[in-house]
C-alpha cells in the first residue's frame, strides 16, 4: 500500500509552513483541514484518534514514534476516527505486539484519514503552545492552495460539532443493577465499560429531551464527553435544567460544561486546550493529586457555578476540574476517570455516581 512518500507540508492560518510528507490515504483535492492541537501521551494514540472529541481537530502527536505496536480493534473508543488528520514526526512501518491486526496507517487508510509524517513537531507544539490552537491545512496541495484553505477552515468555535458524532438511534449497553440513561455527546466505549459495571445503560442521542429520559425511570443520567464548543450544542441546556433536581447526574468533560452551564456558568475556550494522559489535578477534599487524562479546548471559568463548589483544580494552570453542587444530587469533572489512554487514578468517580445514586434511591 505504502507508495514513494509525496513531499506534503502544513499551513496553520497564520501563515507559518511545517514541512512532511504524506502518508496512507490523502484527499483528491490534496487538501486536510481542522483545528490543530497537539496532544502528549506516550501510548494510546489508537484510542485518541478514535475518541469522537477530536472530531473538526487535526491532531498532532508530541510522541516521536507513533504506531510502533500497530492496531487492534478492541481498543477503538468509537466506531471509527472523527478527526480530520493526524500528524506525526515518525510513522511506524512494521508494528511489534503480538496484538495488531493491521498498521496504524493501514487503520487510517481504511477510515480515509489523512496523515502527514516527518514534520518537526517539537517546533509545531511549541508555536501552538505559544500562538494557540489554530485552524490549519495540510497536504500535497500547493502552499498557496493550503494557505488559502487554513485560512477559510472556521475551526471549532460555535459550531455544534456534538451532531456529528451522536448516535442516531438509542441503545442497551452493560448489565448492572442500577439504571442510567447517558446522554451520547461522543461518549466512548472505555466508559461505557465503567458505567457497565454499575448499571445497566441506556444510551441517548444528545438531542433527547428530559421528559423523554424521566419516563424511563432512571437511577440516574450520565452526560458524557465530546467536542467542541459548549455553547453550540444545541437543545442541551434544556434537557439538563429539565433532569436538574430530578434524577442523580453525573457529567464528564463536554457533559461537565454542559452541566455547568446549565446551572449558569460561563464556559471560555483555553489557549491550546488539554489534550494528553498526563495532566496533574489535585483533589481538594485529600488535597491528592491525581494524574489524569484530558481531551478538550473548553473550560468552566471559576467563581461562576452557583450553589456549587470547585472539587478539583489543575495543576498546571488552575483551571476548575471538578465540582459538586450544594443542594442538588449532581457533580461533574473536566478530565476523564475512563482513561483510555491514560491513569487509572480517577475511576473512584464511577462509585461515587454509584453511591449518589443509592442514596438518591
Amino acid at each position: 500500500m505504502r507508495a514513494a512518500a509525496a513531499p506534503a507540508r502544513l499551513v496553520l492560518a497564520d501563515g507559518s509552513v511545517f514541512e512532511g510528507e504524506a502518508a496512507g490515504w490523502q484527499p483528491p483535492n490534496g487538501i486536510a483541514t481542522g483545528e490543530v492541537v497537539f496532544n502528549t501521551v506516550l501510548a494510546g494514540y489508537q484510542e485518541v484518534i478514535t475518541d469522537p472529541s477530536y472530531a473538526g481537530q487535526i491532531v498532532s502527536f508530541t510522541y516521536p514514534h507513533i504506531g510502533n505496536y500497530g492496531v487492534a480493534p478492541e481498543d477503538d473508543e468509537s466506531r471509527r476516527p472523527f478527526c480530520r488528520g493526524v500528524i506525526v514526526r515518525d510513522l511506524a512501518r512494521r508494528p511489534s505486539s503480538w496484538r495488531a491486526a493491521e498498521t496504524l496507517e493501514e487503520f487510517l487508510f481504511r477510515h480515509r484519514v489523512p496523515v502527514l509524517t516527518g514534520v518537526d513537531t517539537r517546533r509545531l507544539t511549541r508555536h501552538i503552545r505559544d500562538a494557540g490552537s489554530m485552524p490549519g491545512a495540510f497536504g500535497t496541495a500547493d502552499e498557496t492552495a493550503l494557505k488559502a484553505a487554513a485560512v477559510e477552515e472556521p475551526g471549532t468555535d460555535g459550531i455544534d460539532l456534538v451532531a456529528t458524532v451522536t448516535t442516531t438511534t438509542p441503545y442497551r449497553y452493560g448489565d448492572g443493577p442500577l439504571q442510567v440513561v447517558a446522554y451520547d455527546f461522543g461518549i466512548k466505549r472505555n466508559i461505557l465499560r465503567h458505567l457497565g459495571r454499575i448499571a445497566t445503560v441506556d444510551v441517548v442521542p444528545a438531542t433527547t429531551p428530559a421528559a423523554a429520559v424521566l419516563a424511563e425511570g432512571p437511577d440516574g443520567v450520565f452526560l458524557s464527553n465530546g467536542p467542541g464548543d459548549p455553547s453550540a450544542v444545541e437543545g442541551a441546556g434544556a434537557a439538563i435544567g429539565g433532569l436538574l433536581g430530578a434524577v442523580p447526574i453525573f457529567g464528564i468533560c463536554l457533559g461537565h460544561q454542559l452541566l455547568a452551564a446549565a446551572l449558569g456558568a460561563s464556559t471560555y475556550k483555553l489557549k491550546f486546550g488539554h489534550h494528553g494522559g498526563n495532566h496533574p489535578v489535585r483533589r481538594l477534599a485529600t488535597g491528592g493529586v491525581e494524574i489524569t487524562s484530558q481531551n478538550h479546548n473548553f473550560a468552566v471559568a471559576n467563581g461562576t457555578v452557583a450553589d456549587a463548589d470547585v472539587t478539583h483544580i489543575n495543576l498546571n494552570d488552575d483551571v476548575v476540574e471538578g465540582f459538586r453542587c450544594r443542594n442538588l444530587p449532581a457533580f461533574g469533572v473536566q478530565y476523564h476517570p475512563e482513561a483510555g489512554p491514560g491513569p487509572h487514578d480517577a475511576r473512584y468517580l464511577f462509585d461515587e455516581f454509584r453511591r449518589l445514586m443509592e442514596d438518591c434511591g
